[in-house]
């Protein structure tokens, strides 16, 4: 899908790690939240209540997910699934492009 109709955006961005990760939140009539952002280089980690999809458009980057020792280098586009009440590491080269979408 590449373009959500009959959605609310909250005008307020979510910004993190000093401006170097952001992103706007999109709700869904059913109640679905999503957030499209940015992150720009560098290395995060994200905790999760709730559980997470993560689709990447473009750049590149690692990840080390939960119950992982290393980090594996991915090409996008991809998507990758987090479990809820845990956390992942990324480790963003360039500038990249993605989707979550939350899981209850």
């Amino acid at each position: 899908m590449s373009k959500f109709t009959n959605v609310d955006v909250v005008k307020e961005a979510n910004i993190y790690f000093g401006g170097k990760v952001t992103s706007r939140t999109i709700e869904f009539s059913n109640g679905e939240k999503k957030t499209l952002g940015v992150m720009l280089e560098g290395e995060y980690t994200f905790n999760t209540g709730l559980a997470e999809v993560m689709e990447i458009y473009s750049g590149e980057f690692s990840v080390k997910l939960p119950e992982s020792e290393s980090f594996v280098e991915m090409k996008t586009p991809c998507v990758f699934e987090v479990p809820a009440n845990s956390a992942f590491d990324i480790l963003v080269t360039s500038v990249t492009d993605y989707c979550c979408s939350f899981i209850n």
